[in-house]
Parts: structure tokens; C-alpha cells; sequence
């Protein structure tokens, strides 16, 4: 367990409440780090996802997914998750800070465990899936990696990053991808990418076989090979490898049948069985003697499973040596009336009082063994004394006078006043080691955030302001302004400085610009007359000339947007402007009789006027223009 000296991460404060102290872990999603809690004065566990997977969107979910489903799980054997945030795209989860070691450790250091160990561990285990599956979450990725064991002996279950909430399905189903290590997956997960509560049962029976073994049932070259022999094969009785019982033979295939239908319904079903076996196994040797020849011999006396394991004094009867009923009995008597010999007064008297010293012993181990029973079985532990809703020095009073030790810790309440006890740990009714420490949760009032100015900034800005405030997004509303530049934030609902509780929505008015103009009638006016009325109304104005038959030069043929549409200020409106009519061929009407020629003249577009020379005929001898003019210009012919 090592910190990378440059990891960015380390010495950075998240969410303005998490100081990260050292890297853990490092996994193919996330990191893990050791995190001071500012608010509440703790240490917890940092889970970081990669910056690389934090910009898709599908890992995001997936993250969040995790701290919602661990979220709903309230279990002693279950890591706890605290909070989930994003800090400037930092996404993370803060968790229960588990000081120990995994059960891979212990597997690594130790080889594998012994039959009672096993199923020791195993019950914790499939009590914490017992709870996701009576929430109807699925954890998927059991293994001895996510199996956590504490330096006070608790185990724990952590990383429900893969569960998936069973709700109107049976089963789960994530396509194109199968979601656990492949050592420990269920025959229908490598089939059909489906799991259920009978998908984690059969990785906790892959999870029993390799502590009992050592080592997983099935290896091969390739994890596609592996996978194969999930579907294929049957899980091999560990009695096959290593000495043990008949009875965890049939708990180990009675979990890992192929047929999801054959085994056990959900962890607490198989969570049953479990307990039922242990109680008929042996205890445990001393040494570790059962060990088959196929694996190197465990240590002749090995170390337990847990630092310090604590033991319940109820359900646990104390056995303590017999002392003999007669000082005869005690010394080897037959109990027979026979005379006593004659002995020494002297002598009888040293005998008797070496027989008054040896009773008195006696009595006094009788004494100081039911005393050391006593204590160590329910003398040591009493109840936790009601502290809450008082000061908290009256309450550090009130547990010193009753023998206790007194720690506080600030957190925030909502009824309970500043500086008022607002709970404790143990809570009041629970059991306790007599002169054991009560931590005091003193209450900091109410926890309020203030509304951030956000006026006049961005809306993406005032989004992070207030996620950085504890405070979520309301309803955003859009409308239009006269100063305030599009997309900026106008105004709040609340106001600025107003104290909220944690989440509360605050409402955004968002600009949507400068309010829209409607656009003038131009078409028909010059040029210069459209463009001055189109920049009286805050419009600009592009031009483009084209011939026109009817249309005057220099007149507004079209415009576009037209009159009437709302645009926004300053947009540019395109005009067509007519530059007069085209010029055009003029027919040749030259010999042609005159009646002819103008209606020939007259159809492509002209205007006629006819100079008749007198003493002429009834022909045009010229005309003029004679190849070509603009379109409706007169042509002049001339008749002789």
C-alpha cells in the first residue's frame, strides 16, 4: 500500500470537505484513498474514478449507480457508503474506512483456511448478500477481493459498484458485456450476461472452495478458457485436494450446481445451510493436520483469521475445572468408614492445617473462576446511558459519573440545538465494555448553505456555484433582456445570501437576449429608403441587384425574413434590388408590312412608334433600335 508521491490527487481538498491523505488501491475503474472528513472529523475511503472514464457519461452512471444501491444497504457486514460527489469532474464516493486486510491477504499469507474459519468467514459474507438481496440489489463481483476483514475482526463486503436493483425483472441483463472476474462467474453469466440472488450464491461457493483448498477450482490458459469450464464441468469436491469433511463436498456443489433452479434460492437460504454445517463440524485443530499431500503444509500452529476476533459473551457457556467435594476426594480416599491410623497430634495438626490452606484455595479459584466467568461473560458489559438532547458537557458528566469516557464530534441536526448531544455511539440501550468511551455527537444546528451570486454570470457557472454550495438546480426559466447577454443568469428564486437547507432547489432566470423586433414592410421603396427604415428598427441590411421587366432600377423587389417575422436585434435582413429591366434581342422587322412588324415588335416586349415617309409604301424600310434594347423600350420603325 503505497502513495505515488505525484499523485495530483494527494493533499487536494474534495468538495470543500475531504482532504485525501494517500492512495489505497488502484483498480481498472477507480482509486482509492484515505480521506480526512472536515465536517464530522473522520477518516473515510475515497473512491475516485478515472479521469478518463469520469468524461463518459455510461461509467458515470454506473458510478453513481454504486453509491445509490450501497446507499440502501444499512448491514454491520456491509461497507458503508457516506456520500457521492463531483468536484469539477473529480467523481467519487466516500465510504467506511476499513483499517485491515482483504481475504485475499489472508489467503496469500496463510494458503487457505480451516474448515470453521471458513464457514466463519463465509456466514459474515452471505449475511451481507442476504441484506442486497432482501433489498433486491445484486453484487456480482463476489470475491475474496471485495471481501474486507478488519483489524477488530469485522467482515465486510464491499464494492457493490456492479450491482443492478431487481425490479420488474427477475434477473439483470447488461448487453455485449459480462460484469465480474471470471474465476468466480455463474454458468449464466458466461451464457446469457443474466444474473440473479442464485449468480452470487454460486460465487460465494467458488468463494468457500477456494478458502478451504487454496486456490479456485478451475484455471486455464485464457479467462475465455476458464469461462468455458464455469459452463461445462462441475465444480470439483474440495475433498478431492485437500482433507475435509463429506459435508462441505455437498455445501460446495449444493452451491455451485450448474442449474441456477438446483441451488439455493439467495444467500439467505444458503446463508442456513452454512450455519447448520458449522454446528455439526468439529472444532478446529490446534495444528493444522488436515492438509492433504497435494499442498504444502499450513503453519503447525497458524495465525487466526482475524487480528483480534470479538466474541459475544451470550449463546457461549463458560466451562470452568471441577474442584474435588471432600478434601478425601481430593487427596485420593476411598470414602470407606475405616479407623483412621494413629497419627502424630503433632503431625495431625500440620496435615490439619495444610487441609484448611488447601480448601481455602480451592474456594478462592472456585470464587476467582466464576468472577473471571462472570466478567468476561456478561459482567464486563452494561448499557449505554441516555446522553442526547441534553448539553454536551452534561452529558460528559453524566457518562463520567457512570464510569464512561467521553469523545465528541460535531455534525448537523435539524432539531437538536447547537451544541446539544444529538445522538451517540453506542446508542442509548445498547451494550457496552463497563468504562468504555461514548462518542458524543454534538449537534452544529442546522446545516444551511447560502444561495451564491450568480447574477450576471453564465448559466454553466451558476450550475457548479451551486453544486459547490450543496445546492441543486430548480426550475430555469428563459426569457428575453435588454442588458443582460444571452444565456447569462439574471435572477434566483431565493435571492442571494438566502440560507437553505442541503439540496434545496434554487430556481434560475436565464437571459435569452435582447428582445426581438418585428421587421419592416420594404419591398416596393428605393434602396436608401429600406435601408434607413430597416436601422431605425435595429436591423442591418445586405443588397443584391438583379434585372427586373417590370420592376423600376433601384427598387425593393423581395426581402427576406419578410414583414412582420420577430427577429432578434441586430440581424441582417437581405434585399433584392431591381436594377431595371434586361436587355433583350430586338426581332427583325425589316420588308415586313407595318401591321405585321408591330405585333411582332409588340409580343417580344416593345413598345412601337411608326414614322410613315411620305409617298411611301406600307413596308418597314428601317427600325431603330435593330439588335438589341432593354426590355419595354420603344422601337422606332421607319415606313416608306
Amino acid at each position: 500500500m503505497s502513495t505515488t508521491v505525484s499523485d495530483p490527487l494527494v493533499g487536494r481538498l474534495l468538495d470543500r470537505r475531504y482532504q485525501v491523505e494517500a492512495q489505497l488501491a488502484s483498480g481498472g475503474m477507480a482509486t482509492v484513498y484515505t480521506a480526512h472528513d472536515t465536517r464530522l472529523d473522520r477518516t473515510v475511503a475515497l473512491k475516485v474514478m478515472h479521469r478518463n472514464l469520469a468524461e463518459d457519461d455510461t461509467f458515470v452512471s454506473r458510478f453513481i449507480r454504486e453509491a445509490q444501491s450501497a446507499a440502501r444497504l444499512s448491514h454491520p457486514n456491509v461497507v458503508a457508503v457516506y456520500d457521492q460527489g463531483d468536484d469539477d469532474g473529480t467523481v467519487f464516493l466516500a465510504m467506511e474506512h476499513v483499517a485491515g486486510r482483504t481475504l485475499r491477504d489472508v489467503l496469500r499469507e496463510r494458503g487457505r483456511l480451516r474448515p470453521r474459519e471458513a464457514l466463519e468467514v463465509l456466514e459474515r459474507v452471505l449475511s451481507a448478500l442476504a441484506a442486497a438481496h432482501r433489498a433486491g440489489l445484486v453484487h456480482r463481483d463476489v470475491k475474496p477481493e471485495n471481501v474486507l476483514i478488519s483489524d477488530e475482526g469485522r467482515v465486510k463486503v464491499a464494492d457493490f459498484g456492479l450491482a443492478r436493483a431487481v425490479t420488474a425483472s427477475s434477473h439483470t441483463r447488461t448487453t455485449g458485456l459480462i460484469i465480474g472476474t471470471v474465476a468466480y462467474l455463474s454458468p449464466e453469466q458466461v451464457e446469457r450476461g443474466v444474473a440473479d440472488a442464485r449468480s452470487d450464491v454460486y460465487a460465494a461457493g467458488i468463494l468457500l472452495y477456494e478458502m478451504l483448498v487454496g486456490d479456485v477450482p478451475f484455471r486455464a490458459d485464457t479467462p475465455i478458457a476458464v469461462a468455458y469450464k464455469h459452463v461445462h464441468e462441475d465444480v470439483p469436491p474440495p475433498s478431492a485436494t485437500v482433507n475435509v469433511s463429506p459435508v462441505l463436498d455437498e455445501l460446495v456443489g449444493y452451491a455451485t450446481d450448474r442449474v441456477p433452479d438446483n441451488r439455493p434460492d439467495d444467500a439467505g437460504a444458503l446463508l442456513a445451510d452454512v450455519a447448520e454445517v458449522r454446528r455439526g463440524l468439529p472444532d478446529d485443530p490446534a495444528g493444522d493436520a488436515s492438509a492433504g499431500p497435494r499442498l504444502a503444509p499450513a503453519d503447525s500452529e497458524p495465525t487466526e483469521v482475524f487480528a483480534s476476533r470479538r466474541r459475544e459473551a451470550k449463546n457461549h457457556t463458560l466451562v470452568f475445572p471441577g474442584h474435588p467435594s471432600s478434601p478425601y476426594a481430593a487427596t485420593g480416599g476411598s470414602g470407606d468408614e475405616a479407623a483412621p491410623e494413629p497419627v502424630d497430634p503433632g503431625a495431625r495438626k500440620v496435615r490439619r492445617g495444610r487441609g484448611l490452606v488447601a480448601l481455602v484455595l480451592v474456594l478462592a479459584l472456585a470464587v476467582t473462576a466464576g468472577a473471571l466467568g462472570w466478567w468476561f461473560g456478561a459482567g464486563r458489559w452494561t448499557e449505554t446511558p441516555q446522553l442526547a438532547r441534553v448539553s454536551a458537557s452534561a452529558a460528559a458528566d453524566k457518562a463520567r459519573a457512570a464510569g464512561f469516557e467521553t469523545e465528541r464530534k460535531l455534525a448537523y441536526h435539524e432539531t437538536v440545538p447547537k451544541g446539544s448531544v444529538a445522538s451517540t455511539d453506542p446508542t442509548a440501550g445498547e451494550r457496552i465494555v463497563r468504562g468504555g468511551t461514548i462518542t458524543l455527537f454534538v449537534s452544529r444546528g442546522p446545516e444551511r448553505h447560502a444561495v451564491p451570486k450568480l447574477a450576471g454570470g453564465s448559466e454553466t457557472d451558476a450550475r457548479k456555484a451551486l453544486a459547490a454550495a450543496k445546492l441543486a438546480v430548480g426550475e430555469v426559466t428563459r426569457r428575453y433582456h435588454k442588458k443582460v447577454a444571452e444565456d447569462d443568469v439574471i435572477t434566483t428564486d431565493p435571492k442571494s445570501g438566502k440560507l437553505l437547507r442541503r439540496g434545496t432547489k434554487v430556481d434560475l432566470v436565464v437571459s435569452r437576449g435582447l428582445p426581438p423586433v418585428s421587421v419592416p414592410k420594404v419591398t416596393g421603396s428605393t434602396r436608401s429608403a429600406a435601408e434607413r427604415e430597416l436601422g431605425a428598427r435595429g436591423l442591418k441590411s445586405s443588397a443584391t441587384e438583379v434585372s427586373h421587366k417590370t420592376v423600376p432600377a433601384g427598387t425593393v423587389v423581395r426581402q427576406s425574413p419578410g414583414a412582420g417575422d420577430k427577429v432578434a436585434k441586430g440581424t441582417t435582413v437581405r434585399l433584392v434590388v431591381s436594377k431595371g429591366p434586361p436587355i433583350v434581342a430586338v426581332p427583325d422587322v425589316r420588308d415586313r408590312p407595318v401591321k405585321q412588324a408591330k405585333k411582332t415588335l409588340e409580343s417580344a416586349g416593345f413598345e412601337v412608334r411608326i414614322n410613315h415617309i411620305p409617298g411611301g409604301g406600307n413596308k418597314v424600310l428601317t427600325q431603330n433600335p435593330r439588335n438589341e434594347a432593354p426590355y419595354g423600350s420603344t422601337i422606332t420603325l421607319y415606313v416608306f
